[in-house]
């Protein structure tokens, strides 16, 4: 592999500074050096590197020591250790600490080709997968649509052909999958973005306050009305108006929006005069609104009104490719709201998350990764932090359903709790205190229930 690429190389051995920077400028990199740990940080921090290739030991500090520095400084840097002291625990504690890869002097010279190699081509998919997570988010002018995934992609090109449009736009989907978020990319990518986005939950207001809140009312109008109040639409005046959950929205209602679209003006409750409208409207659904309108229940000249484009977005569990992408967008959110150290998704964890079909869509895997984070004491976030739904889908779903013939709820209990104590058995590789801190009791109470299901006979487990 060639190209510009930039390598530092960190040694107090002379010799070592100028073998390394002969080879690696032969094999098409850029080359710098540096004999100690003072030297490697200020050129740190005042130049980039792609990768950094450092002994572990050094004058006036370690490999570790500057190891972490570039984790500071330029996390995106990739850092291979190097020692003539070679140990398991030497090894282990670099690669914790976040090494990429580790060599023992004396080396060949194609292994530190290699491993050079190696190294920058995880830096340059580190770096391409931000320019495109980057170009992505940048298409809908900075709203958080984040995903690769061919369905997910289609909404993004969808988003960018209509937000210039002036066209009413529909999105709908089941709850959670993110249609305030598709909302505000319209709203950002259009001519209005300047101007207010007001979003209304149209199922979260009582009926006898929504027509209020969205049109205002005058003073006197009714009891409490100690004076005129502007409602919403003229907030968003214009910008453009979100109705979220659009079929809760009551009939009586449905006729004054209906007027709203049709003649571009309203009245406050109680007022004798109309104001003028001027703001895109978009709305959203979880539910079939053809249905409703089948039924009466939903008004079917202000459905083709509301509904001149859909935007149709796919539930989380039929783009599961995204998931890797916003545990790692949530991952980061969190741990900078909570105050914690960036942290990373063991692969075992991301493996149950992509496997789990999320109900609730990417509103429940948010709210997952906050409770994660929230509970992780390490800089790994672990299957123990994982909730039950996640890691026990089937044996949640039985459990919450009772046939006609009834349940069994001993039997229910008993049998889910085995199954979470053999899994904790196994992840701690039968040692049952480990087992027991997985879950959070102490080591009486789980050689007690282990007697109480009659597992504590299964397997001569180390306690």
């Amino acid at each position: 592999m060639s190209g510009r690429a930039r390598v530092l190389v960190v040694d107090d051995e002379r010799s070592m500074q100028e073998f390394l920077e002969i080879f690696l400028r032969s094999e098409g990199y850029e080359a710098a050096t540096a004999a100690n740990l003072e030297s490697a940080l200020m050129q740190i921090e005042s130049d980039e590197f792609d990768v950094v290739v450092t002994d572990i030991q050094m004058p006036g500090g370690t490999g570790l020591e500057l190891l972490r520095a570039v984790q500071k400084h330029a996390p995106e840097t990739v850092v291979v250790m190097m020692t003539a002291y070679a140990s398991t625990e030497t090894a282990i504690a670099a690669m914790k600490e976040g090494a990429y890869d580790y060599i023992t002097k004396p080396f060949k010279v194609d292994e530190i080709r290699v491993v050079v190699e190696k190294a920058i081509e995880k830096k340059l998919l580190a770096t391409e997968n931000r320019r495109l997570k980057s170009e992505l988010r940048s298409r809908v002018r900075g709203r958080t649509i984040i995903g690769t995934s061919a369905a997910i992609q289609r909404v993004v090109d969808f988003v960018s052909q209509v937000a210039d449009t002036k066209a009413n736009v529909l999105v709908s989907g089941e709850s959670g999958t993110g249609k305030e978020v598709v909302a505000r990319a319209i709203h950002a990518g259009g001519e209005r973005r300047e101007l207010p986005f007001v979003a209304v939950n149209c199922g979260a207001i009582p009926e006898n306050l929504l027509e209020s809140e969205l049109f205002g009312h005058v003073k006197g109008a009714f009891t409490g009305a100690v004076q005129n109040k502007a409602g919403l639409f003229e907030v968003a005046q214009g910008g453009t108006v979100f109705l979220d959950e659009i079929a809760e929205l009551p009939l009586p209602l449905q006729v004054k929006l209906l007027r709203v679209i049709q003649e571009r003006s309203y009245r406050r409750v109680g007022g004798t005069s109309d104001l003028a409208f001027d703001a895109r409207i978009l709305t959203a659904t979880n539910r079939d609104l053809q249905a409703d309108v089948a039924s009466g229940r939903f008004r079917e000249d202000l459905y083709y009104r509301l509904n001149v484009i859909e935007i149709a977005l796919p539930p989380l569990r039929e783009r599961r490719d995204d998931i890797p992408l916003l545990v790692q967008h949530f991952t980061e959110r969190y741990s900078r709201e909570l105050g914690k150290p960036a942290m990373e998704v063991s692969s075992a964890a991301m493996e149950r998350l992509v496997r789990y079909d999320y109900p609730g869509n990417v509103r429940e895997l948010e709210n997952v990764i906050e409770r994660a984070v929230a509970l992780c004491r390490s800089e790994r976030i672990e299957i123990d932090v994982l909730p039950p739904t996640v890691l026990h889908p089937r044996e949640l779903e039985r459990t919450r359903r009772i046939p006609e013939e009834g349940v069994k709820l001993d039997e229910l209990v008993n049998e889910y709790e085995r199954s979470l104590l053999q899994e904790a058995l196994e992840q701690s590789g039968g040692v049952k205190k480990r087992a027991a801190a997985k879950l959070g009791i102490s080591f009486r109470s789980f050689r007690y229930r282990l007697e109480k299901l009659g597992m504590g006979d299964d397997a001569e487990q180390v306690d």
